[in-house]
């Protein structure tokens, strides 16, 4: 396990610290921004592919048996969070772009008004439905940790929107956003809005989650399909 701790405490150190605001305004300032989000990105994505890979290496501790039922709940989950994925991107909202990120239109709020978390929602899934198939120690931490961090985001985003807005933006941005919500889809004027562009984009998520089951094997080294 000392493998897997040394990730993961590089893993914490590395999305936790360089993202403090004035730790991360430091940063921007010595490095320039365009610099910063490029080497945090690739650090972030390098340490992240590291962890995960350290906790298939750890030492195997069963907490529950992975039984074969538990591998239909990522094969069904994860086309939601990646449809969350694609639908959510580009948004124009504050909580997932930042402070500068374009202010949205209170009159079309888009996708926002369904939830203005997509990625931290796809993030939940995608580690919450990981559990059940992958009951050891090293799995539990990695993936159980990823959906709490994804869920503590939420509200850390939503302050950080409102030190970002006036009141009055903050206000008008609050009433049409969600952190979840399907009362959109049963708005017939938000769908005859929004419904036609977000075709392209799930049929590009459904391409995406076939990739990703076919190639699964071959990253990962084993089948994500219950058999």
């Amino acid at each position: 396990m000392t493998g897997f701790t040394l990730a993961y405490a590089g893993f914490l150190l590395t999305h936790f610290v360089p993202t403090r605001p004035r730790v991360r305004e430091q940063l921007i300032w010595v490095m320039g921004r365009r610099a910063w989000f490029s080497i945090y990105g690739l650090i972030s994505l390098a340490v992240t592919v590291w962890v995960i890979w350290a906790a298939g290496r750890a030492t195997y501790i069963d907490l529950w048996p992975q039984l074969p039922w538990t591998r239909w709940v990522p094969n069904l989950v994860l086309p939601v969070a990646i449809a969350l994925t694609a639908c959510g991107l580009p948004a124009k909202s504050v909580t997932l772009g930042g402070p500068r990120v374009s202010k949205l239109d209170p009159k079309r709020p888009g996708f926002a008004a369904l939830t203005r978390h997509p990625l931290l929602w796809a993030l939940v899934l995608w580690s919450g439905a990981h559990l059940f198939p992958n009951g050891d120690l090293a799995h539990v931490i990695l993936f159980g940790g990823f959906a709490l961090m994804g869920l503590a985001a939420m509200p850390a985003f939503d302050a950080r929107a409102r030190q970002a807005l006036d009141p009055l933006e903050a206000r008008d941005y609050f009433a049409v956003t969600s952190i979840l919500s399907v009362r959109p889809l049963l708005d017939p004027a938000w769908r005859h809005q929004e419904g036609k562009p977000l075709v392209p984009r799930l049929v590009l998520a459904a391409a995406l989650w076939l990739a990703l089951l076919l190639l699964h094997p071959l990253l990962i080294g084993v089948t994500p399909l219950p058999l």
